[in-house]
């Protein structure tokens, strides 16, 4: 906590709410005309403030962050709302928020003494108890599983956002990470599914979702991964229609060559947007993704899928060079279009990202994955992190403060300073989905927990170069376990579920 022009503003750390009343007047902070406060949460929450002034209508200025520097600082508007000047009543409370932060300040904007008897956070989050587990022989990676998986609950609202501050929205690329996190912590996945539908009810199967036509390609990927680990046999039939017509559109964008010719939006992500030849290595494997994945739909409901096969094959045919990209070589070592992970193996600790970082974990040998973790997404917990960021460069880290200290003289601010395209500055959003691929990788690959195909499970725990790991899988039949050493493994699958191997 910071003060300034504020008598007994300590009253805020570690009060419990309550109301004034007539014959009790506890002891209350004071603020001054121009008198502010800056509140830490000690974490990232998504919500808004509870106020309790004491017979003291005036003004107040709020401002949320999810660093200090935002806090204080001119925050973008353009999503929720984090910045505003609010009349306080004579008597009761005030309540005003819906975003995610972890800090705030309070400014007296008036001209008289304001008095305050609390300021308590509400929380706004969907009430999903967390039954997936990680726990290894590392602390550290089982603190970045666990803010992994506290990042995509702050982006599950009404549907799965990218992101809970900036941009609110059903992004249905940025959502394929995150419903592999949703997927390896939560038994109630049913908001996988309502946000798939809110989409299919924005565009029909021949137009792009989010006007992005790589997007529908994450689209058939994410709705394949669901079905394998749900068995949401229903949810597959009642849209097969919608399913089938999209893949008989997108073969379309198979030359004869095998050589992708998916149109216009052709987003792969913001670090190669600026780059063609990068894009046309992601996107092949991208759209050979879609294809490796659609075929499996139709034929799991016995539909016609020579078409998808005979594009899948052609795709295959043409290998495009990542141009020393990481994230079209992750994807095309996961495709199998192209064993690309020489690629990822150089200079390990540059080029990665929050949103491809998942695939860049998936498509490497498990040792050098948990070191990049362990660097990459660590780095963020040593800069004051407790949810993981829209994106992230190690380099931003030379001179540069941590999100919860007031920006020094001489130092980078590690927010502000940072960022580019959509997201410069302190609108960079430090709470966002698809950053949390460590989670579902550590489930998927260290506990070693897949569905290869609907209703069974294999089980191949690989533990690189960890004493000791065990954890918990959600399924709608029940909870995996697994325990593992070196010397072996020991696992539980409840009944309804096959196990492989």
């Amino acid at each position: 906590m910071h003060a300034e022009g504020v008598e007994e503003a300590e009253l805020f750390i570690g009060n419990t709410a309550y109301q004034p009343v007539i014959h009790y007047v506890p002891k209350r902070a004071v603020f001054q005309p121009g008198g502010k406060v800056l509140l830490d949460f000690g974490s990232a929450f998504h919500g808004g403030i509870k106020i309790d002034p004491f017979r003291a209508p005036g003004r107040i200025r709020v401002k949320f962050g999810e660093s200090v520097s935002e806090a204080i600082g001119a925050s973008n508007q353009d999503c929720s709302r984090k910045d505003a000047v609010l009349e306080l009543p004579m008597c009761g409370s005030l309540e005003y928020g819906n975003t995610v932060f972890r800090f705030v300040e309070i400014t007296n904007e008036g001209t008289d003494p304001l008095e305050f008897l609390n300021v308590t956070g509400v929380a706004l989050e969907c009430d999903l108890e967390v039954t997936g587990s990680f726990e290894s022989s590392d602390g550290r990676l089982n603190e970045i599983w666990k803010t992994a998986v506290r990042t995509v609950h702050l982006c599950m609202q009404d549907y799965l956002y990218d992101g809970a501050k900036r941009d609110r929205i059903v992004w249905m690329g940025d959502m394929h990470p995150e419903i592999r996190g949703v997927l390896c912590a939560f038994s109630d996945t049913s908001i996988i599914r309502d946000s798939f539908e809110f989409l299919m009810g924005q565009s029909g199967p021949e137009q792009p979702m989010n006007n992005i036509y790589t997007y529908s390609c994450w689209f058939i990927i994410s709705v394949w991964d669901y079905y394998l680990a749900t068995g949401d046999r229903q949810f597959l039939e009642a849209h097969a229609d919608y399913f089938q017509r999209m893949l008989a559109h997108y073969v379309k964008f198979v030359g004869e060559d095998g050589s992708e010719n998916v149109p216009e939006r052709r987003f792969l992500d913001w670090p190669n947007n600026d780059d063609p030849a990068a894009k046309h290595a992601g996107i092949q494997a991208l759209l050979l993704g879609m294809m490796q994945a659609g075929e499996k739909i139709l034929r799991e409901l016995d539909f016609d899928a020579s078409a998808v096969a005979a594009a899948r094959e052609k795709l295959l045919r043409h290998v495009p060079d990542p141009a020393g990209r990481k994230a079209p070589a992750a994807l095309m070592t996961l495709t199998g279009l192209a064993d690309r992970r020489d690629v990822l193996y150089r200079d390990p600790f540059r080029g990665v990202s929050t949103f491809y970082g998942y695939y860049m974990l998936l498509a490497q040998e498990t040792r050098p994955a948990l070191e990049l973790i362990r660097r990459y997404w660590g780095g963020m917990l040593d800069f004051g992190a407790t949810s993981f960021w829209e994106d992230f460069d190690l380099d931003w880290t030379t001179n540069a403060g941590r999100i919860d200290e007031l920006p020094a003289p001489g130092k980078k601010d590690i927010h502000a300073d940072f960022g580019a395209y959509c997201y410069k500055g302190l609108r960079h959003s430090l709470s966002h989905g698809w950053s949390c691929g460590p989670a579902p990788f550590l489930s998927e690959r260290v506990l070693g927990v897949s569905f290869p195909e609907p209703g069974k499970v294999l089980i191949r725990p690989d533990l690189g170069d960890l004493d000791h790991v065990r954890g918990t899988v959600p399924t709608p039949h029940g909870l995996i376990t697994v325990e593992a050493d070196p010397k072996g493994f020991r696992c539980d699958v409840p009944p309804g579920l096959v196990r492989l191997g």
